[in-house]
């Protein structure tokens, strides 16, 4: 598979380094860690500041999520792969602006067990944090256990509704509030069409056969609930709407805000024709759609795919979501 590269080792900081010089009235370094990246006007005093991190390859998740309304600042791992400690508590402390710090990311193992080990180290220095983890996939654990699940397309929601939160100067106990809030309002479950190889890899990290699909497969290649056929796209649609209904208890008269999520290598015509088809799923259903988001939220470097989230709504969420969000990769309400 042909990539754009030098040296696969130097792939994540070359990368990094792009984003960095591409964008640097938004964006900078830390001083001491050249994978810990802030907002460029970090640190905001009075301010809880959110720090995000997790694996590179998923942009823009995580990194791209760092700006006005959403993220302060984000560790960044090799390719799926956790952050270390030392460069969360570096994103953390060039962030923090007396307010405390709101520790957002993906519920997988590797990255709590960093987070935790960051929010400790930061505990010694009288720095007050709190973690909160995505919890979105409905895929990898029932709805009795949604807090065990995996993070995925719909952590997009989670740093916009916190990061509003936090920007209007809320507290650190408000901010997590309202991100462990929309947690429990968020729920997606994706389809992957191909494999993805990792930078300097000989082969694919998992196979798809040309005539199936893995329905609920994780964002690294996780296996998912059931392999099938390819089908067209309103019966996909129906078939994942069928599922998130059912887990979030959704009923006619019921709003929601639906995120159609492509995975790496789906076109936007593609992705929008599937909105509507999910759009026509759920009005026949008698479910309200408060607003309509479409695009690339959280990839799996060129995996082809489509993640759908549904966020149950109510009064706070909606005018969260209203307010401004400004990052390298998007613009919201600004």
């Amino acid at each position: 598979m042909k990539k754009l590269m030098n040296d696969p080792s130097h792939f994540v900081d070359e990368s990094l380094a792009g984003i960095l010089s591409a964008h640097p009235k938004l964006l900078r370094a830390a001083p001491d860690n050249p994978r810990a990246i802030v907002r460029a006007d970090s640190p905001k005093s009075g301010k809880v500041a959110i720090i995000t991190g997790g694996g590179y390859g998923h942009l823009p998740t995580f990194l791209g999520y760092v700006g006005l309304g959403l993220c302060d600042g984000v560790a960044v791992g090799n390719v799926f792969t956790s952050p270390s400690a030392e460069s969360i508590v570096s994103a953390a402390k060039a962030a923090n602006g007396g307010a405390g710090i709101l520790f957002l990311f993906g519920n997988y193992a590797g990255d709590t067990m960093n987070f935790e080990m960051a929010s400790e180290i930061l505990e010694l220095e009288d720095i007050p944090s709190k973690i909160v983890k995505a919890s979105d996939d409905i895929a990898s654990a029932p709805k009795s256990e949604w807090q065990s699940r995996r993070g995925i397309g719909g952590i997009f929601l989670v740093y916009k509704m916190a990061g509003a939160k936090a920007e209007m100067g809320a507290s650190l106990e408000e901010v997590a509030a309202v991100a462990e809030k929309t947690c429990a309002a968020t729920a997606t479950m994706g389809i992957a069409f191909t494999a993805i190889q990792l930078p300097g890899s000989a082969k694919p990290i998992f196979t798809i056969a040309e005539d199936q699909i893995e329905i609920g497969m994780g964002i690294h290649g996780e296996p998912g609930v059931q392999t099938g056929s390819m089908q067209s796209s309103k019966a996909l649609a129906e078939e994942l709407l069928n599922r998130l209904i059912a887990d979030q208890q959704l009923h006619a008269d019921d709003e929601v805000t639906l995120l159609i999520n492509g995975l790496g290598a789906t076109s936007r015509e593609e992705l929008y024709l599937f909105q509507n088809d999910a759009q026509l799923f759920l009005k026949a259903k008698g479910i309200s759609i408060h607003e309509s988001l479409v695009g690339e939220f959280t990839t799996s470097l060129e995996m082809a795919g489509v993640s759908i989230s549904l966020m149950k709504m109510d009064a706070e969420l909606k005018a969260l979501l209203a307010r401004p969000a400004w990052s390298p990769f998007i613009r919201m309400n600004g």
